[in-house]
Order: C-alpha cells, then sequence, then structure tokens
C-alpha cells in the first residue's frame, strides 16, 4: 500500500499482508545504515579509511599529506568518521594517532572494491 492506503500492485503479483508488514517492521533496522554510507560517500573520507587501512596509527599531518588537504580539512573528515564509529583515536603523548575502529569497517571497504572489480566496464 502506498501512504493512502491503496494497493499499486496487481492484486495477483504482491505478497501477503503479514509478510509486507513483517517487512515493513523489517526496514527499521536500517536506521543507523544511512549516515555511514553518507559519510563513504565522500571521497575524500573513503581515501582516509583506505589510507588506515594500509597503515594504522597515522596522524592528522600525514593524513592529510597523503589525501593532498590541509590539517583543518583532514581533522574535520577525521571527526566526522570517529563520531559515525567508522574510524577511531589515541594518544602518544602529544600525538593523536588515527586508526580504523574495528574489523566491519575493513570488510565494507573490502566488499565495496570486490563489487567494483565485478562491474562491467
Amino acid at each position: 500500500m502506498n501512504h493512502l492506503g491503496h494497493h499499486l500492485c496487481n492484486p495477483d503479483c504482491h505478497i501477503p499482508q503479514q509478510r509486507l508488514s513483517e517487512l515493513t517492521h523489517s526496514l527499521t533496522q536500517m536506521e543507523g545504515v544511512t549516515p555511514i554510507f553518507k559519510a563513504l560517500a565522500d571521497e575524500t573520507r573513503v581515501k582516509i579509511i583506505y589510507a588506515l587501512l594500509q597503515e594504522p596509527n597515522l596522524c592528522v599531518c600525514d593524513l592529510a599529506q597523503i589525501t593532498d588537504l590541509t590539517v583543518s580539512a583532514a581533522s574535520h573528515h577525521l571527526r566526522l568518521l570517529k563520531n559515525l564509529g567508522l574510524a577511531r583515536s589515541h594518544k602518544e603523548g602529544k600525538l593523536v594517532r588515527y586508526c580504523i575502529h574495528d574489523e566491519h569497517v575493513k570488510i565494507i571497504l573490502e566488499e565495496a572494491l570486490n563489487h567494483c572489480t565485478h562491474l562491467p566496464r
């Protein structure tokens, strides 16, 4: 049914109402996913994540140089990645180093890369 309560499909093609309700309810699990994909939709942030996968424990200066950003811009991207649980930081004296948050972030990026290699060109 659409937002007006009318069926949009031919009566012969839609699945039972109970299953539609289950699917509709299950979509609530996806609410936290969209911000992660929005963050990863930015090429610079993907490059930062990729750099952190290649070389954990980079400082903001290293990441700024690698991605051709100012330190301020790199710091902004890192703050967003940290807030979304994609990256984390730890202090070594006065120096702050960054790495990916956990294995899940690695899997997301690796699977996206794998998918790209299988797409027709």
